[in-house]
């Protein structure tokens, strides 16, 4: 081996190192997947819920977040709920979960809704329901946020289906403003094809992945990491996500973002 390359060996293991003790800190009094687990074993959870615990592997996808008791975070556009609830487990009494819906959403949502909220079952969950680009999450609140297969309705338009063009920038931009300097969205979403940016939004409910990077980025909100846990190669990305062939088995890509601190 020559000089350079023990030179380059030894530079890629400090880097990993590096990286290693970063992770090591920054996930430090977060939930394991082991944790998220025994909130999945909650026996008071829905058995709908817990069916579809072994489609959407939500112990999986949370930990990425690093979500921690304590924390304040919102389930986005959360429909009925499922992922508040959970998130409730994980942070706790003295955490907080923001569980926000425009009026589209509420409606799909508001029979489920109507048991998960019943009796103050939740007493930690907030339920926020208004306009699109006004939701009222106010100005460094979250520690972090969610939104699970819901980013591609915000270039999806049925008024049929009440559900109005919604400005997708200030949506956005409201996210931004309501997270803490260094707190988390963690996005779910069908993935479309390569290059088709948001136009399968409205005829296949997907998005590009790649247009997603983009536009949270030009919204304030940096990519970090993404996991696998959700794809498959399987689905050539060409159905709608309702077709039965594909329903509940379509590749998925789960995305970490952060607000710069």
């Amino acid at each position: 081996m020559s000089a350079l390359h023990r030179l380059l060996l030894a530079s890629s293991i400090a880097s990993c190192l590096a990286l290693a003790t970063l992770s090591g800190s920054a996930s430090a009094g977060a939930p394991s997947k082991s944790d998220i687990a025994g909130v999945l074993a909650n026996p008071s959870r829905s058995a709908a819920d817990k069916e579809r615990d072994a489609r959407d592997k939500p112990a999986e996808v949370l930990a990425l977040a690093h979500f921690k008791r304590g924390d304040t975070v919102a389930d986005l556009l959360s429909g009925g709920g499922y992922y508040a609830e959970i998130l409730s487990g994980i942070v706790g009494p003295k955490g907080k979960v923001l569980l926000v819906n425009n009026t589209g959403y509420e409606n799909f949502g508001k029979k489920g809704l109507a048991t998960r909220l019943a009796d103050n079952r939740l007493p930690n969950v907030q339920h926020i329901v208004g306009p699109s680009d006004a939701l009222g999450m106010g100005e460094n609140t979250l520690d972090g946020a969610v939104i699970v297969m819901s980013y591609h309705d915000l270039y999806w338009v049925d008024e049929k289906e009440g559900w109005p063009k919604v400005d997708a920038g200030q949506f956005l931009d409201q996210v931004t403003r309501a997270l803490k300097p260094g707190g988390v969205l963690l996005v779910v979403d069908h993935s479309a094809k390569e290059g088709t940016g948001s136009a399968d939004a409205q005829t296949l409910h997907r998005i590009d992945e790649k247009f997603a990077i983009a536009d949270f980025r030009k919204h304030g909100l940096e990519w970090e990491a993404a996991i696998p846990v959700l794809r498959n190669a399987d689905d050539d990305r060409s159905k709608n996500v309702f077709d039965p062939a594909i329903r509940g088995k379509t590749d998925r890509f789960v995305h970490l973002y952060r607000k710069p601190k």
